[in-house]
């Protein structure tokens, strides 16, 4: 169809600003879909060759990792949920979501909360959903009826990996010599528009 014939039945090109706030609603969208993803991970395990890249902000309030790993990823980690992770778990009532991982041949715990997700991907799809955190956390004066979540440090179990085969790769402040995992090549249009 051409312009010319949107313009006629009243279709302009230039869509106005919206007083409603379709992004964040199509932002938490996508943000079900993720939750939905590892939920299916939960009850059925990765199917086929399927598998996840998850990228958090480290300094995010209520996020749970080992002391070395916040030393070496200060802002921003990704993290890969393959062949060897365990008791992955995902709380909507405290909006959480947890992981066991192996760093270095030492088996940890993540805690994760939602807010702090910055991208989802799968890349067996090229499925890649990117997500708004601001660069401040919200100030908000914490419920008087929520119990905080505790999850051990370290959950050592009999299907914990015994080889180190998660990959971890982040974004250390100005460019220490990091490196970062690239979702460039996954990457669809999401809320975020093209990336």
């Amino acid at each position: 169809m051409s312009d010319d014939h949107d313009e006629e039945n009243g279709f302009d090109a230039a869509l106005p600003d919206s007083l409603m706030p379709y992004d964040s609603w199509i932002e938490e969208s996508y943000r079900q879909v993720m939750l939905h993803a590892l939920d299916y991970a939960v009850e059925h395990g990765l199917p086929g060759d399927h598998h996840f890249y998850l990228t958090f902000r480290t300094d995010w309030p209520g996020v749970e990792m080992p002391g070395h790993l916040r030393a070496q990823y200060p802002h921003e980690i990704t993290i890969v949920l393959q062949h060897q992770f365990w008791g992955l778990k995902v709380d909507r009532a405290h909006a959480v979501i947890s992981v066991g991982l192996s760093f270095g041949g030492i088996p940890s715990t993540l805690v994760i909360p939602v807010a702090a997700i910055s991208a989802f991907a799968d890349p067996h799809i090229r499925l890649a959903l990117r997500f708004t955190v601001p660069e401040q956390p919200p100030v908000a004066a914490a419920p008087e009826n929520v119990v905080p979540v505790q999850i051990p440090e370290a959950e050592a179990t009999a299907d914990a990996p015994a080889a180190d085969e998660t990959r971890a790769e982040g974004e250390a402040e100005k460019g220490e010599g990091s490196q970062v995992v690239s979702l460039a090549a996954f990457r669809k249009r999401g809320p975020g528009g093209p990336g």
